[in-house]
């Protein structure tokens, strides 16, 4: 098999780089946005057919960087699309951001199998995505820890349906805390999450829990569920990473360590099971696992997407985009913490509400959501 990868530069594209050296995976592609050094370094190693960069203007340094290898370079946004659509064994889509949604479609028009860490592309494009993978007759496998969990949990169901599936959350670096107290909260304490080593984005989204709420909304459209049948659960130790409970009232979990290779690895060899060398779960030395209730008014991003994927339309495209345009500001030092949650709340409740989107529509409200929180903090009506 070989392996067309997406945002290779980043913490799941580096982990996937991990699983690929392991089982001797071939990489055919790697696509990144600006990271030369580390493209470069990647590029010498697994010796790819194709490489793309996303932001133009590093062309020329990566082309003079890999002058002397047998590889055709490409740059730009489409560039990466052109990637998705090799002909592969599978397309692993690590793209940060709403950036991800395109090179998915992309992918499934070329009928490819995708493995998807790029939560946005359901979340912002949800039934354009899931109808263009069934039109297409692609396959699409999440690549999440509670996705991934999930869809094992599922996999000896015989046929049963779920009632009800329980999202597991870490609760981030500043769970029990009210409002009050996350007021001065700075960059590097939102950056310092207690159990998982990722990108500064995500890990900034599980600060404010609105990386659950993401979730929420993929699970909602990956698994075919109602809202209401995804229950969200704080559960600190991240040992188990996500539940399903049945009909009949019993309940089926997936325990692991917080390693993503174990996650990345099943994306990349279902529905084989290879050895991984993440450290192995002992329950003795896990010990106690506690469960408790999400703070949805301290958290108010969570309830924003709790409320978007019960509208429909593009509602989880707005606080899905308003949330990226926050996030980019905060990581910049522009705004303060909470005002993450605010401008995600306010965007939904005033950026135009469209029940049907088509695609164009989805590009639209990207660019009317970040707008939207970009010209209020300008204002300073935030």
């Amino acid at each position: 098999m070989d392996v067309v990868l997406l945002g290779s530069t980043g913490s799941i594209g580096t982990q996937t780089l991990d699983v690929c050296r392991m089982h001797n995976i071939k990489v055919k592609a790697l696509s990144a946005n600006c990271s030369v050094e580390l493209l470069e370094t990647q590029a010498r190693e697994f010796l790819p057919e194709y490489i793309a960069v996303s932001d133009e203007k590093y062309y020329h340094d990566i082309k003079t960087r890999l002058s002397d290898l047998n590889v055709k370079i490409l740059c730009g946004d489409e560039s990466v699309c052109e990637l998705a659509a090799l002909k592969c064994g599978r397309v692993v889509n690590a793209v940060v951001g709403f950036a991800g949604l395109l090179p998915t479609l992309s992918a499934f028009r070329a009928k490819n199998s995708v493995a998807l860490a790029n939560k946005e592309t359901l979340v912002a494009g949800g039934e354009l995505v899931m109808k263009a993978l069934e039109e297409n007759g692609a396959s699409l496998l999440l690549i999440d820890s509670e996705h991934s969990a999930i869809f094992q949990c599922l996999l000896g169901a015989g046929g049963n349906k779920f009632s009800k599936i329980i999202l597991t959350a870490s609760g981030g670096p500043f769970f029990g805390k009210h409002r009050d107290e996350l007021k001065n909260v700075t960059k590097a304490q939102a950056l310092n999450h207690p159990n998982w080593n990722m990108g500064a984005k995500i890990t900034v989204d599980s600060a404010t829990m609105m990386n659950k709420g993401l979730e929420l909304i993929e699970a909602v459209h990956y698994f075919k569920a109602d809202p209401d049948q995804v229950e969200i659960v704080i559960h600190r130790q991240s040992v188990v990473h996500s539940a399903v409970e049945f009909e009949d009232g019993a309940i089926i979990a997936q325990l692991g360590t917080a390693d993503m290779r174990i996650p990345i690895q099943l994306a990349l060899t279902y529905p084989k099971r290879l050895h991984c060398p993440a450290k192995r779960l002992s329950l003795t030395e896990a010990g106690k696992l506690t469960f408790e209730k999400p703070d949805d008014d301290t958290f108010c991003c969570l309830k924003a997407a709790k409320s978007a994927i019960k509208m429909g339309g593009n509602a989880p495209c707005i606080v899905n985009c308003a949330n990226e345009a926050a996030v980019s500001l905060f990581l910049n030092d522009k705004i303060g913490f909470l005002d993450i949650g605010e401008a995600v709340n306010a965007a939904l409740n005033d950026v135009k509400f469209i029940s049907n989107p088509s695609l164009d529509d989805i590009l639209d409200t990207k660019n009317a959501s970040e707008d939207y929180v970009f010209s209020r903090f300008k204002q300073g009506e935030i």
